[in-house]
């Protein structure tokens, strides 16, 4: 028995969710986030909680059931609180700015590194070492914080780069004489 799966995921206040067919719909303050679950599972709203149910005692059954109980829980939290990455700058003149719907780090190159925001997620450099990247959809802002970060990962030696705050970096030791 999946431990998650089991679990019913209760909907706050001002949140109203509807099912049909495979795909669920949840309304939100934040807005709205739809989810389409294979046909291994059921998922009915029951009062203010959504079931996920397995249909069989397949392995592959079983593992959708805590699959889509996740998925469920993951549009509630983010029409209600969203989801929020932030990642730190680090290294001499390394430094980041909005500029409009394009982000503007300079990173050690010899050019300055336009990142365009997609569409659903608010990015925000609330100073010259500090982003953050806010949506309700938890895959697409952690998909762009990755490929913010990608542009200067950190390194080992001198730890310099974009790193998630809070990131730990195993830092080396350089060449002795």
């Amino acid at each position: 028995m999946s431990r998650i799966g089991k679990k019913p995921v209760e909907l706050p206040t001002g949140v109203s969710a509807s099912v049909s067919g495979q795909t669920i719909e949840v309304k939100g303050p934040k807005g709205t986030r739809n989810f389409t679950a294979t046909d291994d599972v059921t998922i009915a709203v029951d009062g203010a909680q959504i079931k996920v149910t397995p249909r069989g005692t397949s392995k592959r059954a079983r593992a959708q059931w805590g699959l889509s109980r996740s998925m469920v829980a993951n549009l509630v939290t983010g029409v209600t609180t969203g989801f929020k990455k932030e990642l730190e700058i680090q290294g001499v003149g390394y430094r980041a700015a909005m500029a409009g719907n394009i982000l503007k780090l300079s990173l050690g190159y010899s050019h300055e590194v336009n990142f365009e925001v997609p569409a659903g997620v608010t990015v925000v450099a609330p100073k010259q070492t500090e982003i953050v990247v806010e949506g309700i959809d938890q895959q697409l802002v952690g998909q762009v914080a990755a490929n913010i970060r990608e542009w200067r990962g950190p390194e080992p030696y001198k730890g310099k780069g974009i790193r998630y705050k809070g990131e730990f970096v195993f830092r080396k030791e350089g060449k002795k004489k």
